[in-house]
């Protein structure tokens, strides 16, 4: 008989032998990871001055990212802009982590991108000042797809939804699927170089 209830036992894949005794007293705790500082390999390859100084020679246009959420309109200054797939349309652009301004934009779900012209340097110092009244006296409408806000006399802007956001050290990268957009004939853009504002000459 004790046979049988063996080959039963095994037919249906329960053990045939008895467990281990638990053992008594508390379970052993894991060995600690061992302690160590930061090796001269693995500190930053270049001083953050130098990296700025360096990176600062590559010329790149100048925007202004806008939203409006329950407090009213918002915005920040951005050379970090870029288009980045045709199909489907995606722009991103890159912020701070410490950034004030991008959990209203983040709340809001959604951005227009304000292109400025060569002559809105003051337009966009007005925009990098942190925690001043950045609309004060600054003329914008409503953009057409998402209600953003959308500064008057710019050359260009882009209407966008938030797609996606990725981590990129101590900035976030920011990617706008584009639900509508528009530009102007005419106009030259407003560049910043090695610390400056400058102007396209042909």
């Amino acid at each position: 008989m004790a046979a049988t209830a063996v080959r039963y036992l095994r037919s249906v894949g329960a053990a045939t032998t008895a467990a281990p005794a638990a053992p008594s007293g508390p379970p052993e705790a894991l060995p600690r990871p061992d302690l160590r500082a930061v090796r001269d390999d693995e500190r930053p390859p270049v001083a953050p001055g130098e990296f700025r100084r360096v990176l600062g020679h590559f010329a790149s246009g100048v925007t202004v990212i806008t939203a409006r959420d329950a407090d009213g309109p918002t915005g920040f200054a951005c050379q970090s802009f870029a288009s980045l797939s045709l199909d489907p349309p995606l722009v991103s652009f890159m912020v701070a982590r410490t950034s004030t301004t991008w959990p209203r934009i983040a709340r809001a779900g959604v951005f227009c991108v304000n292109i400025l012209g060569a002559g809105q340097g003051a337009l966009c110092r007005g925009f990098a000042v942190s925690g001043a009244d950045k609309f004060a006296g600054v003329a914008h409408e409503d953009a057409p797809a998402t209600g953003s806000p959308l500064l008057d006399s710019v050359p260009a802007w882009i209407d966008c939804r938030i797609h996606a956001v990725h981590t990129g050290g101590d900035h976030l990268i920011v990617v706008g699927r584009v639900e509508a957009l528009g530009a102007v004939a005419e106009g030259e853009p407003l560049l910043f170089h090695r610390g400056a504002f400058g102007r396209f000459s042909h």
